[in-house]
């Protein structure tokens, strides 16, 4: 099957137009009248994936493997490395970062894993409003996210209102209406400016809140002749729990 064929209908379930201004979804690596030996989805691709997949394969990831501007391709450094690799074995990739994210991941994550009933959306932000106790809610997103420990800002024992981006959305914080933000990758800053406004949030991890990339969109391409199969994406990441030493 032609890279185009697949693009256009990846294109029909998440339209690339959605995404952000900053972003590079859409073909990285390849050529759309080349054609597709299978379809290898993942959160990320990583070296381990492109030796083990066969030639011909076109990997459709959710982060891009290509971001801002390249002055030089040294194949010994990233991303380079894993591009130089892919074109010696004739593989190709797609990116659905931004696009996806508003038309599938946040609602998916908001409604499917964590059970939550949206009563709002807006761009990345999925809302809904009701009444947790901050236990409940933090011992819920621990099971459902598989997250041994938590990060919180701004504690509340109470809390009626809840707002979700997955990935890194802290920027997003001041389109939040709610007492309570879930999102990952919070820095410092950003604590300090929700603490001094009142917000609460918790970091629910950029892998973690978005590993459920892959199965969302393979249901979406199994009207497709092609094989397409789910790859695990490591977690860059390792949590240290045990004592050391």
């Amino acid at each position: 099957m032609k890279l185009q064929e697949i693009y256009n209908h990846l294109n029909k379930i998440s339209p690339f137009e959605l995404q952000e201004k900053w972003d590079n979804s859409g073909l990285i690596v390849g050529e759309m009248e080349r054609e597709a030996s299978q379809i290898v989805l993942s959160l990320d691709v990583d070296l381990e994936m492109i030796e083990e997949a066969k030639e011909g394969t076109l990997f459709v990831v959710h982060h891009p493997l290509i971001f801002g501007k390249m002055t030089q391709l040294d194949f010994a450094k990233y991303p380079a490395n894993l591009i130089e690799m892919m074109i010696l074995k004739k593989q190709s990739l797609i990116a659905m970062h931004t696009n996806f994210d508003q038309t599938h991941l946040n609602k998916y994550v908001f409604e499917k894993v964590l059970g939550f009933k949206m009563q709002g959306e807006k761009s990345f932000l999925c809302t809904t409003s009701g009444e947790w106790t901050y236990k409940v809610l933090l011992n819920l997103i621990k099971e459902k996210l598989n997250l041994p420990t938590l990060k919180v800002v701004g504690k509340k024992e109470k809390i009626k209102s809840i707002a979700l981006c997955t990935g890194s959305g802290a920027s997003l914080m001041d389109d939040v209406k709610a007492d309570c933000f879930l999102t990952g990758d919070i820095k410092y800053h950003d604590a300090m400016k929700a603490m001094s406004e009142d917000l609460m949030m918790v970091d629910i991890g950029h892998y973690e809140s978005e590993k459920f990339f892959a199965e969302i969109l393979i249901d979406e391409l199994k009207v497709l002749p092609i094989l397409a199969i789910i790859a695990n994406s490591k977690n860059p990441f390792y949590i240290e729990t045990d004592k050391i030493g």
